[in-house]
């Protein structure tokens, strides 16, 4: 009996365990591959998103807002509040 035991070990649980313990290490395997090519390829495609940002940040720094229009904005502005503050001083010296 002990040697029938012994037989069905070494001819059929020991080569199975191995294939097993072989099919794990190799699914392992192929998933630490196809992890490190799904970061490089996301890692280009941020890189891509960072790019594709700063080219659309410098170009509305270009074309949408430039430094003498704000200069320009910000004169009306105040020339108008000083208007509105003179009008206010007539006003409270009337009174």
């Amino acid at each position: 009996m002990f040697n029938e035991l012994i037989n069905w070990m070494a001819m059929i649980e020991i080569p199975l365990f191995v294939a097993v313990f072989r099919m794990l290490v190799k699914q392992r395997k192929e998933m630490e591959e196809q992890l490190l090519a799904t970061q490089n390829h996301t890692e280009g495609r941020v890189d891509i998103c960072k790019e594709s940002l700063a080219d659309f940040k410098l170009h509305v720094a270009r074309n949408y807002v430039s430094t003498g229009y704000l200069k320009d904005v910000e004169n009306r502005l105040t020339n108008h509040l000083l208007r509105i503050e003179k009008k206010l001083d007539e006003v409270g010296r009337s009174r």
